[in-house]
């Protein structure tokens, strides 16, 4: 049965990053890269530089100065046939899918960066809390009228650490956006859609688990106030092929690292 390993990272600016792919790829060694905030337009797209990572297939849409999504990949692929929404009509490069050309046939993957939602939890005051919400309510109904959705792999920064364990203190981060009620279940209505939390197949939820941890703090890994926001979910069929997790914790401590690290599933398909 042919495996595929998939790790998807939040970079935080490719062009200021894109030598750490070199150390993503000797810990991981993953068939796809999906990566987020790439903070690029696509004609500045550093091709050349990835050239060495031996990543022949790419797809991207970027813009300058934030978001923007990349999928690098060893395996053919073709963009998405039916095309993906302008979600919330603000064209703002936040999703990018293609068509895995396996062995076994193919696999639809899709990169998405949600948005951050700014700092107040009220979407009649706060636009990007507003938006953040309405971009998870479309992705649901647009995942939610494909039924039989099969041979899927969603990945990416989706900005919301869905369940108590996803957080340092899910008491005292209830009002803090990420964590808060309204984008809880809007992400778990929305996996619900089609999906299962492939990491969370490995990893019960009643154990802590992070992907980021600010930059504000100094010793994050002594405080360790961290928040699961990375995710990489499968549709149910292939939750059964499903073998190994992997977080980068240590790539935290990467030298001018990005304050998320990558996360890695391996999946029979």
């Amino acid at each position: 049965m042919p495996v595929l390993r998939v790790a998807t990272w939040n970079i935080n600016s490719l062009r200021l990053r894109h030598g750490l792919l070199h150390e993503l790829t000797a810990a991981l060694n993953p068939d796809v890269i999906c990566l987020q905030e790439t903070k690029v337009p696509d004609a500045l797209f550093p091709s050349d530089a990835l050239v060495p990572l031996n990543y022949p297939y790419t797809v991207f849409r970027g813009m300058k100065g934030y978001n923007g999504v990349a999928i690098l990949s060893r395996i053919p692929l073709q963009p998405q046939p039916d095309g993906i929404p302008d979600w919330c009509s603000k064209g703002d490069c936040r999703h990018v899918a293609v068509s895995l050309q396996t062995p076994s046939g193919p696999v639809e993957l899709h990169n998405f960066y949600v948005p951050a939602g700014g700092d107040i939890p009220d979407p009649a005051v706060n636009p990007k809390y507003a938006h953040k919400l309405a971009f998870i309510r479309e992705t649901r109904d647009w995942f939610a009228i494909r039924p039989g959705l099969s041979r899927a792999v969603l990945v990416g920064d989706l900005n919301i650490a869905p369940l108590e364990h996803d957080v340092w203190s899910h008491k005292q981060l209830l009002d803090v956006v990420s964590h808060t009620p309204p984008e809880t279940a809007g992400l778990t209505a929305w996996m619900q859609a089609g999906f299962i939390d492939a990491v969370r197949h490995f990893v019960p939820a009643d154990q802590k688990l992070y992907t980021w941890w600010s930059y504000r703090n100094r010793d994050w890994r002594l405080s360790d106030r961290g928040r699961r926001l990375d995710h990489v979910w499968v549709t149910p069929d292939l939750m059964p092929g499903l073998r190994r997790h992997a977080i980068l914790k240590d790539a935290r401590d990467w030298q001018r690292g990005s304050d998320h690290v990558p996360v890695c599933v391996e999946v029979e398909v």
